[in-house]
């Protein structure tokens, strides 16, 4: 199999630390979706990161979807699937976050001062601001999210925590969120997440 993508984006890196936790083989193939717009576009013409290209060559697309059919192959990764309501919770904040914060990152890269709409920068970090103001208050103090160890509930909150902490510190500050930090630090500090840094063009190894 071949992850596509650059792990600087959070919903790249939450599939290669999955995969990697879970000791599924893969090859990691760190394209991106501007500078190599030409080569990503022959394998994926969706232009959407993560793309999973399967065994037998059939490309998916969309982290979450990845997860599940990784999950159909593998019992490892099926463990480390959402189990409980505050681990699917925590995974559907995570993903918002995510969803805000790369779309404030990309109005802030791809847009001229004076084709930003204010309006829409405020609603953005707003709903950022409240997603991780509920990840703060709903982080545990120790140990993970799920009963059975970290899973992939973890993995999507410390990815979209670091995702923030590199791209937007200038304008969200990660200090503000101290429980949700020292839950994101435990995580970074696993094997599964060192292999796999939120860092542009670092090609994570294959388990």
């Amino acid at each position: 199999m071949q992850l596509i993508g650059m792990l600087d984006s959070p919903y790249v890196r939450r599939v290669a630390v999955a995969m990697l936790k879970a000791g599924v083989a893969f090859q990691h193939r760190p394209i991106s979706l501007f500078r190599h717009i030409d080569e990503f576009s022959k394998i994926s013409p969706l232009l959407k990161a993560p793309t999973l290209v399967a065994d037998d060559g059939v490309a998916l697309l969309e982290s979450s979807v990845i997860l599940e059919y990784l999950a159909t192959r593998s019992p490892a990764l099926a463990a480390l699937m959402p189990a409980t309501a505050p681990a699917f919770r925590a995974t559907g904040l995570a993903l918002t976050v995510c969803e805000k914060a790369v779309q404030f990152h990309y109005e802030r890269a791809l847009r001229t001062p004076e084709q930003r709409s204010e309006t829409w920068i405020a609603r953005v970090v707003g709903q950022l601001t409240k997603g991780l103001e509920a990840l703060d208050r709903e982080a545990p103090p120790s140990g993970w999210i799920g009963e059975d160890g970290i899973g992939v509930a973890d993995m999507t909150v410390a990815c979209a925590f670091g995702f923030i902490g590199g791209m937007l510190s200038d304008a969200v500050d990660p200090a503000a969120y101290p429980k949700l930090a020292a839950f994101c630090a435990r995580a970074e500090s696993l094997p599964a997440f060192r292999a796999a840094p939120a860092i542009d063009g670092v090609t994570a190894p294959a388990d």
